[in-house]
C-alpha cells in the first residue's frame, strides 16, 4: 500500500519505497488491509495544503515524513461511504487551516487507489456522476420559467448549478430527496457551519446562506412539484440555511396545505431539534421523517461544537423521542471523526441516546472540518479509542433494530436496507 502524495503543482504520485499511513485524531496510524476498499466512483483526490505526508519504511517499520517539498493527499468520499482514518500528515505551518472537507486516507495498491473506508449505504442514488448536467439545466429552466416569481427556485438553481449540491439538483430533476430551504436564522453557532461563519472565523463558509423568508406559496409550490411520486422526499433543513424549525409557523402551514392536496411522498426535516415546542407543532402538522443533527451524546462535546442558543442536549432528546412516539421515522445525522467518534465514552453515550429516543437509523456522515481546529475545540479522550471499524460493529451488535447508513430513507426503503444488511451479514440477526 504505497504512499500517495502531491507536488506543488497538484500532480499526484505514489511512492514505491514507502507505505502510506493514516491518522486517528492526532495520532499517526498504520492502515490495516481490512480497512481498505477501492476508491469509490464519484470520489475526489485533493491535496492538503501546508502539510507534509507521513509514511513508513516497510523494511525497518520506521514512521517518517516524506523528504522534499510535497504535500499529503486525501480522498473526499461520496454519500454511502464512511471513512475509517484521516490521511497521515503533519502540518508544516501549525497555524494553517485546511478547507472544510472530510479528508480520508488514500494509498496506492494493486494498480489502483484505495481508501480507508467502508460502504455503509448503497452509493448509487447519490453518486454525483449520476447527475446529468444537461438534464439538470433543462430542469432548472423548466421550473424557474414555470414559477418565475418563486425566489426559492432561483436560490436553489444557484445551489444546484454553482455549488453542485445534489439535494438542490434533485429538486430540479424531480427525484429522490429534494430541498426546500426556509430559514435564514439559527439557534446554534456551529463551529463548522458551512453556510455562515463570524467575521473573525479562521475559515470561511463555503456556501452562502438563504437571505430571505420565503412565502407559504413559494414553499408549497416546491413541495407539490416534488411530491409527485410515492417514494419522493422533500426536506426542510439544507446546508444553505439556518435551523428550519425557527420558521415553524411557515412549515406547519405549508405541510397542512400540501397534505390537503396530495398524500404522495414523504415530508422530512433536517434539524438540530433544539426547539422542542416548535418540533412538536411540525410533527403534529404531518411530518413523516426527521433527521436530527448531532456530533455527540455528551454535553461538553455537543456544546463545544454546536454552541446552542437557549437549548440543551436534553431538548434534542425530548424532541426526538416525541417525534418517534408520534410515528415519525427518526434518524440522526451523526457527524463522525476518526479518533473521536470511536472513543469508548462517545460510543456508550450514543448507544444510550439512541435507545432512549427510538431512533431507527444512524446516518454516518464524515465531518467536514480542519482536524487540528476541531481537536483543540473538544474535550480530550477519557477512555480507550476503539477504532472506527470496531465502533460500527459495536453499534450493529448493541442496536440490532437500528439501521446504519449514510442518507435518509423512506420507511419502505429503510426496511429494504435492513433486509439487505441482514443478508450480507452487516448486522446482527437477533
Amino acid at each position: 500500500m504505497n504512499l500517495v502524495y502531491a507536488d506543488g503543482q497538484g500532480r499526484v504520485y505514489d511512492h514505491p519505497d514507502y507505505y502510506g499511513l493514516g491518522r486517528s485524531a492526532d495520532m499517526i496510524a498504520e492502515i490495516m488491509e481490512d480497512e481498505l476498499i477501492p476508491l469509490p466512483e464519484g470520489a475526489t483526490l485533493v491535496g492538503l495544503p501546508g502539510t507534509r505526508p507521513a509514511c513508513m519504511d516497510p523494511e525497518s517499520g520506521e514512521m517518517m515524513l516524506l523528504p522534499g517539498e510535497y504535500e499529503a493527499v486525501g480522498a473526499l468520499l461520496p454519500q454511502g461511504f464512511t471513512r475509517l482514518l484521516l490521511p497521515g500528515y503533519i502540518k508544516a505551518d501549525k497555524s494553517s487551516v485546511l478547507p472544510l472537507f472530510g479528508y480520508t486516507a488514500v494509498v496506492w495498491k494493486d494498480g489502483g487507489f484505495y481508501v480507508a473506508a467502508r460502504e455503509s449505504d448503497d452509493p448509487e442514488p447519490w453518486n454525483p456522476l449520476n447527475c446529468d448536467t444537461d438534464k439538470l439545466e433543462a430542469g432548472v429552466k423548466l421550473l424557474t420559467e414555470r414559477y418565475p416569481d418563486n425566489r426559492l427556485y432561483q436560490h436553489l438553481s444557484h445551489c444546484a448549478l454553482g455549488y453542485e449540491c445534489l439535494t438542490a439538483s434533485n429538486t430540479f430533476l424531480q427525484r429522490l430527496e429534494g430541498a426546500v430551504p426556509v430559514s435564514y436564522s439559527c439557534n446554534a453557532g456551529c463551529f463548522g457551519c458551512i453556510s455562515e461563519q463570524p467575521d473573525d472565523s479562521e475559515f470561511p463558509a463555503p456556501q452562502t446562506r438563504l437571505q430571505f423568508r420565503p412565502t407559504a406559496d413559494e414553499v408549497v409550490q416546491i413541495m407539490l412539484e416534488h411530491l409527485k411520486t410515492p417514494e419522493a422526499i422533500i426536506s426542510f433543513g439544507q446546508g444553505c440555511e439556518g435551523e428550519p424549525s425557527t420558521q415553524a409557523p411557515l412549515i406547519i402551514e405549508a405541510i397542512r396545505r400540501v397534505r390537503e392536496q396530495t398524500d404522495n411522498g414523504y415530508i422530512n426535516i433536517n434539524t438540530n431539534a433544539g426547539l422542542t415546542d416548535h418540533i412538536r407543532g411540525i410533527v403534529d402538522a404531518g411530518l413523516q421523517l426527521m433527521r436530527v443533527s448531532t456530533i455527540s451524546a455528551l454535553d461538553d462535546h455537543y456544546n463545544a461544537y454546536y454552541r446552542p442558543r437557549r437549548y440543551t442536549l436534553q431538548n434534542v432528546e425530548k424532541s426526538t423521542r416525541y417525534a418517534a412516539d408520534k410515528g415519525v421515522v427518526t434518524s440522526i445525522n451523526y457527524l463522525i471523526f476518526p479518533g473521536v467518534t470511536d472513543r469508548e465514552e462517545e460510543i456508550e453515550a450514543m448507544i444510550g441516546f439512541i435507545r432512549r429516543t427510538g431512533v431507527k437509523l444512524i446516518q454516518m456522515r464524515n465531518l467536514n472540518i480542519d482536524p487540528e481546529s476541531y481537536l483543540k475545540l473538544i474535550p480530550p479522550a477519557k477512555g480507550e479509542i476503539i477504532g472506527m471499524k470496531q465502533m460500527i460493529d459495536i453499534y450493529r451488535e448493541e442496536l440490532p433494530d437500528v439501521a446504519i447508513g449514510s442518507y435518509t430513507h423512506t420507511p419502505s426503503g429503510l426496511l429494504r436496507k435492513m433486509a439487505a444488511d441482514l443478508r450480507s451479514g452487516n448486522r446482527s440477526s437477533r
